[in-house]
């Protein structure tokens, strides 16, 4: 995508003419794309295993209300820590960043944003998400606090191991085990299912959005699952898809859904199936299309756990 018709300072990955290019005042539009809110796909994967969660549990206790203020609490938590962690990761990254097309034009890598005013930021937003985790029991609060050890350890994984996506899965997937938390104050054999089920996903579609950057990184020494499994890679997105699909349904049906439930869940299969299908390892185009499709896998999967609670 040609960057000359762009906002000034747009990174290359993001949809033109996005609120953040149009409407944010200029000062911001560095530290708001640098929490990726130029790019909402990101808070939005993040929030999604969290209200699996809360789903989960409202469908274990049928005769309670479906809890809509939590799941706007775990939006807002998701949105900020979304933000904390991609400038957690910049800082991090900040070298390998500016040696990749995709990523050269982040605000770290291109002199936007300094360091220092990046670890502000990062503060900043990491105090957003406590005030959020303080509004729920002491169980889920230390529960959320254990998961900053995976966002910490993340950025660093890609520089020693093929399976970066498995940690990414471990601290994008927590969700799925802090709506589970904060309704009950303890974790049972449904979020466990659930998360494990999340992490496969994760796998899944974020080996599908590292395939836009299999030759830079290659040649700068970075690595991912997209490298790692090469030709195969649409039979193991495949394979990891199904897996998460098939630990969904189980953690649905220990947690007591019916038919609806089973009927429903027809519909994330088949946006998953899809992405498979027509999934074209060698067109960056298409592996964002379908890696931003997850999106509404996510909302399928959480109409599917409302309905089960519903009927």
């Amino acid at each position: 995508m040609q960057t000359e018709d762009r906002n000034p300072g747009s990174v290359a990955d993001a949809v033109r003419g996005n609120w953040v290019d149009r409407f944010a005042p200029d000062w911001a539009k560095p530290y708001l794309r640098l929490a990726r809110l130029d790019r909402p796909i990101g808070f939005q994967l993040l929030f999604w295993p969290c209200a699996y969660s809360v789903g989960l549990a409202a469908v274990a206790r049928p005769n309670t209300a479906f809890n809509w203020l939590s799941i706007l609490l775990f939006l807002i938590g998701a949105i900020a820590m979304r933000g904390a962690g991609c400038t957690f990761n910049d800082i991090v990254d900040r070298d390998i960043d500016d040696k990749v097309a995709r990523t050269r034009l982040r605000p770290i890598p291109s002199g936007q944003v300094s360091t220092k005013q990046a670890i502000a930021f990062l503060v900043l937003q990491a105090l957003v998400g406590l005030a959020v985790l303080v509004q729920f029991n002491t169980f889920t609060i230390w529960l959320g606090v254990a998961s900053l050890a995976l966002v910490a350890i993340y950025p660093f994984m890609k520089r020693v191991t093929y399976w970066p996506q498995f940690f990414l899965g471990l601290a994008f997937s927590y969700g799925a085990l802090m709506g589970w938390a904060s309704e009950f104050g303890a974790l049972f054999q449904p979020p466990i299912l659930l998360y494990l089920g999340c992490i496969c996903w994760v796998i899944g579609y974020d080996t599908i959005y590292a395939l836009q950057d299999v030759e830079d990184d290659a040649l700068i020494g970075v690595k991912s699952t997209a490298r790692l499994f090469g030709e195969n890679t649409r039979a193991m997105v495949a394979v990891f898809y199904a897996a998460g699909f098939a630990l969904w349904v189980w953690a649905g049906l220990s947690a007591s859904a019916g038919t609806a439930f089973l009927v429903a869940m027809v519909l994330p299969a088949a946006i998953l199936i899809w992405q498979v299908a027509t999934l074209d390892p060698k067109d960056g185009d298409n592996c964002l299309k379908r890696f931003k499709a997850n999106h509404y896998t996510g909302l399928a999967f959480t109409l599917a756990l409302w309905l089960a609670w519903k009927f």
